[in-house]
């Protein structure tokens, strides 16, 4: 099917499919003897794939590796476990992050003045900045 053909199948952008084709997440079928670009029906599905590992927060490059595997002819389900694994730390070492940076709010507000003197030196008192 032509590129357009597969953008308004699969809700991605012309734009997209052409970036993911460089990146070699989608590989094309070919050119049409206009210079088209072609690709095959399960292009779908695998964007489909691409999607779901970018929902749950896998890189474009990790989603190249598990493809990798997938185009090498094995099942990529150890590689994507894998994936799964490393963006569950990722996402255990960004709740620490977020939970200090919510510390931190709060004690801002805690000690916050709603009518704070004038500092030539401070944009804003309560910041101290």
């Amino acid at each position: 099917m032509k590129i357009g053909d597969l953008a308004a199948r699969s809700g991605v952008t012309v734009k997209t499919l052409r970036f993911y084709e460089e990146m070699g997440l989608l590989p094309s079928a070919g050119r049409s003897p206009g210079g088209y670009r072609l690709f095959a029906d399960d292009s779908l599905r695998r964007l489909d794939f691409i999607r779901r590992l970018k929902s749950l927060g896998l890189s474009l490059e990790e989603v190249v590796r598990c493809l990798a595997v997938h185009d090498a002819g094995r099942l990529p389900c150890e590689e994507v476990h894998r994936q799964l694994r490393r963006q569950i730390a990722l996402v255990d070492e960004r709740m620490g992050e977020l939970k200090q940076l919510r510390r931190e709010l709060e004690c801002l507000l805690t000690h916050w003045r709603d009518d704070p003197a004038p500092d030539a030196a401070a944009i804003c008192p309560n910041l101290k900045v």
